[in-house]
């Protein structure tokens, strides 16, 4: 399977769990300001380097579903980001799914691109890194809206949104590979 096949069959089940959560609970996420989804992310990828050093977890859900919740909560992110957070929820489901699958799909071009150029360094990594590497991204997301988005030289929160995305996705395939095997 290539880079492509896997990232979709990764995002798709991504996909897959925003599409329930929003049967269930509607885009409610739409009242929440940029600097909350970060701390959500934060506490997904806290909660997953936890389980990593302590070697044990007591709530019964794995890091996969932390993954999971970091992929989907960057592309609210990336949604809260282009279309301000809100007071009452003011899009359908249907409307946050096609706005879900227009992000991913910029954020899987971003992938593409930097898959060519590193030459997909990503498939020598530890899953490990990947969660350190979503934290420093949380970090450097925290001090860019700490700063109001005013910058010197670096990208955006929505760049680094992307990244902790396609990061969580790395770990979803690397994960699911260590299963198979």
């Amino acid at each position: 399977m290539d880079t492509k096949e896997e990232f979709d069959r990764a995002t798709e089940m991504c996909r897959d769990i925003f599409a329930k959560k929003l049967h269930d609970y509607g885009p409610s996420w739409r009242i929440m300001r940029p600097e909350s989804i970060t701390d959500q992310i934060f506490i997904k990828a806290k909660r997953i380097r936890s389980i990593e050093t302590k070697g044990e977890m007591k709530v019964n859900e794995g890091v996969v579903s932390e993954f999971i919740g970091i992929v989907n909560y960057g592309i609210i992110g990336l949604l809260q980001l282009e279309k301000g957070y809100v007071d009452a929820t003011d899009m359908t489901a249907e409307e946050a799914l096609a706005h879900y699958d227009r992000l991913m799909a910029d954020t899987k071009e971003l992938m593409l691109a930097k898959n060519h150029d590193y030459d997909e360094a990503w498939r020598s990594m530890r899953v490990a890194s990947y969660t350190d590497l979503i934290l420093t991204k949380i970090q450097r997301t925290k001090q860019i809206e700490d700063l109001g988005g005013a910058t010197l030289i670096s990208e955006g929160v929505d760049a680094n949104y992307k990244d902790m995305i396609n990061y969580a996705v790395f770990a979803l395939i690397k994960l699911a590979i260590e299963k198979e095997a």
